[in-house]
């Protein structure tokens, strides 16, 4: 049976991918990277551990000694987490971190994955085993957008683009035209929510892909979490890309925005 480890943040996506792995057949190796990682991923898996995201050499050690030789990287992993002493990295993952020349999320994420590289582990596409949760072109709620909100989900579409290409963030809250907030370190729920704040109502979020989307890592992605945060601000419209995002608790998510009264387009 073939071996597949999974490198798992937080949010549902890593069950998901764990749950279609074991179905395809795959022999499941998951690692709960942070404290609240899910640990319903242990029900789709050969093996769970936690081991901490900073702990470089722990984590390749668990996966050369489970002779585990493809791993996907799933879940949210944000990087404040450098910065804010909520975790402790080894020698080795320090040294890593002390090599780069920025910060950018791409820059972590890829000398990560020549890190695991050395060690003969390849990463696997996040996006191979789920990519039915990538919802075609169209609104898939009841409530369409208007005239006027639809103008704001072109030119968030837009920012966001240019925000991806420059590797800061994916998200952008825009109303009548005008940027509210801007996705950086702190991420798509708290840039809702200050953005949501700002707009006082009615705001639209755009989340997109970046032009250099590499999709072992950082497929956008969002869930009845984003849109829960939406509605504590009164935001009105969600636009993601189509065929490019990935959207979990499907059901509960549209069932939540429809109650809302909130828009969710795959553009």
């Amino acid at each position: 049976m073939e071996k597949l480890g999974i490198l798992a943040g937080t949010g549902k996506l890593p069950v998901e991918c764990a749950r279609a792995a074991k179905k395809l057949g795959y022999e499941v190796y998951a690692v709960g990277l942070l404290p609240d990682s899910d640990p319903q991923i242990a029900q789709f898996s050969k093996d769970y551990q936690f081991i901490s995201v900073a702990q470089l050499d722990a984590i390749l050690d668990y996966l050369k000694n489970n002779q585990v030789q493809q791993v996907t990287l799933i879940g949210k992993v944000t990087k404040e987490l450098l910065f804010n002493g909520a975790v402790v990295p080894d020698m080795h993952m320090l040294q890593l971190i002390m090599s780069l020349p920025d910060r950018r999320d791409d820059t972590i994420m890829m000398a990560f994955v020549r890190e695991l590289a050395k060690s003969g582990i390849q990463t696997f596409d996040q996006t191979a085993l789920i990519r039915k949760l990538m919802p075609h072109r169209g609104t898939i709620t009841q409530r369409e957008p208007t005239e006027q909100e639809r103008q704001d989900m072109e030119f968030g579409f837009r920012i966001a683009k240019e925000l991806g290409r420059l590797d800061v963030g994916q998200t952008v809250v825009v109303k009548n035209r005008a940027v509210m907030a801007l996705e950086a370190i702190e991420g798509t729920d708290a840039c809702i929510e200050r953005g949501g704040k700002l707009a006082c109502g009615g705001a639209v979020v755009a989340k997109v892909s970046k032009p250099q989307q590499d999709n072992r890592f950082d497929v956008p992605t969002v869930g009845y979490r984003t849109i829960e945060n939406m509605a504590k601000v009164g935001a009105k419209v969600l636009a993601i890309e189509a065929g490019k995002t990935l959207l979990v608790e499907r059901e509960k998510m549209i069932a939540f925005a429809d109650e809302q009264g909130i828009s969710i387009v795959a553009m």
